[in-house]
């Protein structure tokens, strides 16, 4: 007899892709200057963050991407983005709320890329890298197409760290016999808090602090001193 199918329930899903959607207008909608963007454009960063997960875990696991299967998905990205666009005055001034927002989706997109993974047998290994790269695909086609440093983005303050932190728990937990939403619960809350610690008490690891002390260098140089 055939295993059943894994399936993620949609309202976790949308839910998933919904916050997503938000995390990535509030973070387009925060630039000025020469990457500033149009409404169409925060958009469409807002859709990319919100939906980006869900498609790589998917194309990973050679499996049809669920989020192309329902009108739901690409609805609640929408919404979801315009959302966050529309209220992206009122969340800048809540920095602790894009944070959180960003602690939660990375939790959330590695926990079920990982669970998928383990339900369509994969071992151990695959399934934690499949758990990460959906944790931060999303985040990393964001930036691709905003044309930013995507080491930068990902390195500092343990991002990928604290994906593959809760991912890896969560496999061996349901390798032990844990039930496995229980497991990803329990894998979603590890990712947010090692997130949240480390963007609270400023950790990130040695090679991305260098990184940033020479962008600092780098963009200090171009600014012109005025001589009284």
């Amino acid at each position: 007899m055939d295993e059943p199918i894994f399936v993620i329930p949609l309202w976790a899903d949308l839910i998933a892709v919904g916050l997503g959607g938000i995390q990535g207008a509030l973070f387009a909608s925060g630039f000025r200057g020469q990457r500033r963007l149009d409404l169409l454009g925060v958009a469409i960063i807002g859709i990319v963050v919100g939906m980006g997960g869900g498609l790589i875990r998917d194309l990973l696991l050679n499996v049809t991407p669920v989020t192309l299967q329902s009108n739901w998905y690409l609805l609640t990205a929408t919404g979801a983005a315009l959302f966050g666009m529309l209220l992206a005055g009122v969340f800048q001034r809540l920095n602790a709320v894009i944070v959180g927002l960003d602690a939660l989706v990375i939790g959330l997109f590695g926990a079920f890329g990982t669970s998928k993974a383990l339900a369509l047998g994969l071992p151990l290994v695959p399934a934690v890298f499949v758990g990460v790269c959906a944790a931060v695909g999303g985040g990393i086609l964001r930036d691709m197409i905003m044309g930013l440093p995507v080491a930068i983005m990902h390195v500092g303050s343990l991002y990928a760290v604290a994906a593959g932190a809760g991912c890896l728990v969560l496999a061996v937990a349901h390798t032990l016999g844990l039930d496995l939403v229980i497991a990803a619960a329990i894998g979603i809350a590890v990712t947010a808090i090692i997130r949240l610690l480390a963007v609270t008490f400023d950790i990130s690891l040695p090679e991305q602090r260098a990184l940033y002390r020479r962008k600092v260098a780098v963009e200090t140089s171009t600014i012109p001193i005025v001589k009284s």
